[in-house]
């Protein structure tokens, strides 16, 4: 059984750099996409303290669909533009939010929600999902998870490459 094994690091930078070999050997070897997924968003959640929901949304039909996730029940699909995972979707570029109030057309989803990360995911510079990832507290995503995160997405992208997903 694998296990994500974060030692008493406290700074971001070093959760990440313990996290994210973790991540890759997580899914090295396995060629299902949304087995892989599922267990990227569990790891992320267990390991990122300030995290209260993970998971990924995927373009099918020109709009995004909730896919694996870690957290409270979700809202099944958002437009694209709509939101802030809309906004990142249609933007192909990361989008941190500090305060989800502040933020025009946010979706409330989870009224607990404060904060937000949503990193897209694309294949041959199409967006084909995106990773979001929520928090109870404000302002807890900063450059650190953004780049970090990317990192993730690289991840992500390279598995569905080779599994040759479609949605």
């Amino acid at each position: 059984m694998e296990q994500i094994k974060i030692s008493s690091a406290v700074d971001k930078a070093e959760i990440y750099e313990e996290l994210l070999p973790q991540l890759e050997s997580l899914v090295c070897g396995e060629e299902d996409f949304i087995a892989n997924v599922s267990n990227l968003s569990a790891a992320l959640k267990q390991a990122l303290p300030y995290v209260s929901w993970v998971g990924f949304y995927f373009m099918k039909e020109g709009e995004l669909v909730v896919g694996p996730f870690q957290g409270k029940v979700a809202c099944t699909r958002i437009s694209l533009g709509r939101g802030v995972c809309g906004a990142a979707a249609a933007g192909n570029r990361t989008v941190i939010v500090p305060n989800v109030a502040e933020f025009p057309g946010h979706i409330y989803c989870d009224p607990d929600s404060k904060s937000e990360i949503v990193v897209p995911l694309s294949k041959d510079g199409e967006v084909f999902g995106v990773l979001d990832i929520d928090s109870a507290e404000y302002g807890s995503f900063d450059p650190v998870d953004g780049r970090n995160l990317e990192r993730v997405a690289r991840l992500v992208e390279s598995l569905f490459n080779l599994s040759n997903k479609k949605f």
